[in-house]
């Protein structure tokens, strides 16, 4: 069978139009391996579609376009039934219909689903990041951290940690207790990037209360007391003093709120 081939013309990078043609060209196999499929992505202007359309000609291709602007797809579509050129519009109807059923016009900007999917793996990566360096397990991840957060048990470091994730930040916590020095990378963390966290100890006493019941254990257990608390606070100022970070006091707040404290200071 004689060649085919097709030209995939797109404002973005081709990859929906390219995968969209061969979806449908397998579908008329055997007999159609012959099939030669050419991208032609970032095109900006009329000039580009005459030339590619010129071409295609030549090469007795079909077109398939995904283009974002009305304006582009109508040029588009009029030169090619001009010229004869068996082609499709793959972006114009649905967008059509989304413009008739949501009643909002499209913004009509090239590569967003790029733009999309790279914001989307980010998150991932956070997300994956917090998990990694979650309470202390690598010291290492310090320095790569966009964000460390400092404090004793209990002060919301994992769930906080979690949300910023979400909003693509990578977060790395360290716990810190009297008893275990803290590693020497999150002395070599610049100050703006680490944050304490610290609580009352009335509201920490009942916390760690609460929490060595839900494991089935004594509440009067040393972690739990008020003295034993007192000193880890102590200890915690100690090394806030050292880093020269700001403190936050999450007594009173939620996770949200401490998250969007943290965000805005970052801003600032």
């Amino acid at each position: 069978m004689e060649k085919i081939s097709i030209f995939i013309v797109s404002d973005s990078v081709g990859e929906t139009g390219e995968l969209v043609a061969k979806a449908a060209i397998s579908q008329f196999r055997p007999g159609m391996q012959d099939v030669a499929v050419r991208r032609f992505p970032h095109i900006e202007n009329r000039e580009q579609i005459n030339e590619i359309l010129q071409f295609a000609i030549e090469q007795q291709a079909m077109v398939v376009y995904t283009l974002v602007k009305e304006e582009m797809r109508d040029f588009t579509k009029t030169l090619c039934a001009r010229k004869n050129i068996p082609n499709i519009d793959l972006m114009g109807p649905t967008m059509e219909m989304f413009t008739t059923a949501l009643q909002v016009e499209p913004i009509e900007e090239p590569g967003l689903v790029r733009k999309l999917d790279d914001d989307y793996f980010k998150k991932i990566e956070a997300i994956e990041f917090a998990v990694k360096y979650d309470d202390g397990r690598d010291p290492r991840g310090l320095l790569k951290a966009d964000i460390v957060l400092i404090g004793v048990s209990r002060t919301s470091k994992t769930p906080l940690s979690q949300f910023l994730a979400h909003k693509r930040l990578k977060v790395a916590n360290v716990p810190l207790v009297p008893e275990v020095e803290p590693p020497e990378e999150l002395f070599h963390v610049p100050k703006e990037k680490c944050f304490g966290l610290v609580i009352s100890p009335e509201k920490l006493n009942n916390i760690r209360k609460e929490r060595l019941i839900a494991l089935g254990l004594n509440d009067s257990a040393s972690y739990a007391k008020v003295e034993r608390i007192d000193e880890e606070i102590n200890h915690f100022y100690r090394i806030v003093d050292r880093i020269g970070c700001p403190v936050i006091d999450v007594t009173n707040k939620a996770v949200e709120e401490t998250a969007n404290d943290i965000l805005r200071r970052i801003k600032e």
